[in-house]
C-alpha cells in the first residue's frame, strides 16, 4: 500500500487565448493590476493528493488518502472509492469548505494559480502514527503538515517522495533541509528545483547526499531523473491533442512510482511517467481521463518501443 499525502481541492479550471506575457509592461511589475477575458471554465475534481492516487489506482496500484477535506466533499470522495483509492484516512473538517484552486492557463501553456485552502488549513492535525503503509508520498498541503509528515516517515523508516511544488516558497531552510534526509525521491519541475537549491544552498551532488533519486520535470521537453551514478533523459510521450496541461506532473508522479514500487529500472520507471502524463494532458481537468493497463502498456511500445509488463 502506498499512502499519498497532500491537498484535495476542487479545481476551477480557465483557458485564456492570449498570452498572458503581453499584457505585462516590463516598466510597471512594481503595479500590476491586470483582467483576463477567459473562453471556458469548469470546476474539477483535483488536488495533489486527489491526482497523484487516482492514476496510482488506474495503473492497479493499492493507494489511500491521507488528508483533509471539507463538508461539500461527498461526492469527491465516491468518485475516488470508485476508481479503487482507499479514503478511510480522509477527514472531514467540519463547517469548511474543500480546498478550491483557481487555475489561468494561457496560449502558451503558462499558468497563474490562486489556492484557497479551506479545510486543508486543519491538515497539520493528520498523522502517520497509525497507518499502516510501504511507501508515502509527501506533496504540497498545509506546510507545517507536510513538516510534521515527513519527520513521522523519517522515524517509521518508511521511504517517502518529497514533492513540496507550490510549497516551496512557505517552507523555510531548515524545514527543508530536514526534510530532504533520507527521501528516496525528490521531485519537482525545473524552476522548483532551482528554487530549493537555492534555499537550502546546495547543489546537485549535496541534493544527491540527502536523496537517492532526483527528478526534474521538464514539461513537453521530458524529464531528467539523477542519482550518484546516473543522469537518465526521458522523452515526453506523444500527445495525441493537448487540451490542458492541469494535472500533467500529478500524472507523472503516479506512472513513475508505479514502475517505482515495481523494481522496475529509473528509465522504464520515467518512461511510464510520461506516458502517464500523456493521458491527463489530452483531457480537461485531473481526473477525467481512464486507461486500461493493456492500453496502457501498447501506448507505452508506440512510445519507446519496449514491452511493458504490467499486472
Amino acid at each position: 500500500m502506498i499512502t499519498v499525502t497532500g491537498s484535495l481541492a476542487f479545481d476551477h479550471i480557465m483557458n485564456y487565448p492570449g498570452r498572458f506575457s503581453d499584457h505585462i509592461m516590463p516598466g510597471k511589475i512594481h503595479q500590476i493590476n491586470l483582467s483576463f477575458l477567459v473562453n471556458t471554465l469548469s470546476k474539477q475534481k483535483g488536488g495533489t493528493a486527489g491526482n497523484i492516487a487516482y492514476n496510482l489506482a488506474l495503473l492497479n496500484i493499492p493507494v489511500g488518502i491521507l488528508g483533509m477535506a471539507g463538508i461539500d466533499f461527498l461526492e469527491y470522495a465516491k468518485f475516488l472509492a470508485n476508481a479503487g483509492v482507499d479514503i478511510s484516512q480522509i477527514q472531514t473538517a467540519e463547517n469548511n469548505l474543500t480546498s478550491s484552486a483557481f487555475i489561468m492557463t494561457d496560449s502558451s501553456d503558462n499558468q497563474i494559480t490562486a489556492f484557497y485552502p479551506g479545510a486543508m488549513e486543519y491538515a497539520n492535525k493528520l498523522s502517520l502514527a497509525k497507518v499502516k503503509t510501504d511507501f508515502a508520498v509527501i506533496s504540497p498541503n498545509n506546510p507545517e503538515a507536510m513538516v510534521n509528515l515527513t519527520r513521522e516517515a523519517q522515524q517509521k523508516r518508511i521511504p517517502f517522495m518529497l514533492d513540496p511544488g507550490m510549497q516551496l516558497p512557505a517552507l523555510n531552510p531548515d524545514n527543508l533541509r530536514g526534510m530532504l534526509k533520507e527521501a528516496a525521491i525528490l521531485i519537482g519541475n525545473d524552476y522548483e528545483i532551482s528554487l530549493l537549491k537555492e534555499k537550502v544552498s546546495l547543489d546537485e551532488a549535496g541534493l544527491l547526499d540527502n536523496i537517492e533519486v532526483l527528478i526534474t520535470t521538464l514539461g513537453e521537453k521530458g524529464s531528467l531523473i539523477q542519482t550518484k551514478d546516473q543522469n537518465i533523459q526521458i522523452t515526453a510521450g506523444k500527445v495525441s491533442k493537448a487540451i490542458d496541461p492541469t494535472g500533467a506532473g500529478d500524472a507523472y508522479r503516479a506512472g513513475f512510482l508505479a514502475g517505482y514500487l515495481k523494481n522496475l529500472d529509473l528509465k522504464t520507471c520515467g518512461q511510464m511517467g510520461s506516458v502517464t502524463a500523456c493521458y491527463a494532458v489530452e483531457k480537461y481537468g485531473t481526473t477525467n481521463h481512464k486507461f486500461s493497463i493493456i492500453e496502457f502498456c501498447e501506448r507505452y511500445k508506440q512510445n519507446f518501443g519496449e514491452e511493458l509488463k504490467l499486472s
